[in-house]
Formats: C-alpha cells, sequence, structure tokens
C-alpha cells in the first residue's frame, strides 16, 4: 500500500505520517518512511536549493522540474522497490504538492505538469492520500517560532490559492482522498487515519 500525506505548511501532515509509521512497526507490519522533495541523497541536495536560497530566484518552471527530478529519483530508488518488497510506503508529499503549489499557486499549466508527473512516476498513484485541511492563518500561527522556507514566505494570496487547489483536487477524486480537519487534536487524527488505513490492509488480506 501507498499513502500519502498532503496540506499547507503547518497543517499536521507531517506529524500524522510519523504516526502512521511508528503505528505500522508497533503492529510488525513491513513499512518505510519518506518525504517530498527529500528522500535520498539526491533529493536532499534539490530540497536545499528549492527552499533555503531565497537569494537565487526559482520560477514556476524552475520549481517543477527540481521537483520532478527528486520525485523521479525517490520512486525509483526507494518507493517502488519498497513496493515490490510488500512494504507500505508512506510519504510526506507527493506529486498533488506539486499540481497544488506550482499548478493553483504558481499558476502554471496543469497539462504540463500532469505530464511532468506521469515522466517522474511512471504512473505510480498512491492508493490513499490524507488532506490535513487547515486556513493559511492556522499553518502560519503553528510555525511561527520556526525558521521559514521559500515556499513559507509566500504571500497569503499564494497560500489561500494552494488550499483551493488541494481541495479541488480531493474533490476530484473522492475514491482516494481523505480530508481531515487539521484542527482536530494530533490523537483524534491519529485514531480516524490509523482506522482508514487498517481497513484498506484488511482488504487487501482478504481472500
Amino acid at each position: 500500500m501507498f499513502i500519502t500525506f498532503e496540506g499547507g505548511d503547518g497543517s499536521g501532515k507531517s506529524v500524522q505520517s510519523r504516526c502512521v509509521y511508528r503505528r505500522l512497526t508497533e503492529e510488525n507490519i513491513p513499512a518505510i518512511l519518506t518525504r517530498e522533495p527529500g528522500g535520498t541523497r539526491l533529493g536532499e541536495a534539490i530540497t536545499r536549493w528549492l527552499k533555503w536560497h531565497p537569494e537565487t530566484p526559482l520560477s514556476g518552471t524552475t520549481e517543477l522540474f527540481l521537483f520532478s527530478a527528486s520525485r523521479a529519483h525517490l520512486v525509483s530508488e526507494v518507493i517502488k522497490p519498497a513496493l515490490v518488497q510488500g512494504k507500505v510506503v508512506i510519504c510526506d508529499r507527493f506529486y498533488d504538492s506539486t499540481l497544488a503549489y506550482q499548478g493553483y499557486g504558481r499558476g502554471l499549466s496543469t497539462k504540463i505538469i500532469h505530464e511532468a508527473i506521469h515522466l517522474a512516476t511512471d504512473g505510480l498513484k498512491p492508493d490513499i492520500t490524507f488532506l490535513l485541511d487547515v486556513t493559511p492563518d492556522v499553518g502560519q500561527d503553528r510555525k511561527a517560532n520556526i525558521r521559514a522556507d521559500r515556499f513559507e514566505q509566500e504571500a497569503a494570496a499564494f497560500r489561500d490559492r494552494v488550499r483551493r487547489g488541494y481541495l479541488a483536487l480531493a474533490h476530484a477524486e473522492p475514491e482516494r482522498w481523505y480530508v481531515l480537519d487539521g484542527r482536530r487534536s494530533r490523537t483524534e487524527l491519529a485514531q480516524v487515519i490509523w482506522e482508514k488505513i487498517n481497513l484498506g490492509l484488511s482488504r487487501r488480506r482478504a481472500p
């Protein structure tokens, strides 16, 4: 099973992805936890340029190709091999982030983004995607004392477009997405998420 977590900055997706990984480990279910951008040495190097070099201007198109390069490497070197081995893969962000941030946020053509995604993933899609939905103001308040990266420094209008993009993506594929109110407690969210994942795993085990 391939599980992804999506949401704006400060939504709690990283916390919940770690919770799922710990729960799977406790249940003795083979699993790996990875993230985008990053997850490999190449991906981490690309991440530093994408997030922590604000003095280097990057166009939306440049962002798209950098994210795609990181993703292609992560899919081929980490995600697909783990799935072949029968492991559950949890990924903190995947290609839906590109559609939300570079598509809805930056205004790039979704047709071009979809082509780049297909090339980078070789058609791989998540089985379940959890969207931790919070307003940009809530997300920003949660990260008030943390150094902001390039995307977290964007104007409120950009963050609003990203959120609307996520909700539109979830509405278009309701069979894959689960939209959760990110303002709920960590414990409540973890329980709801685990119930949905456990149901999916049970169905896969059924003869």
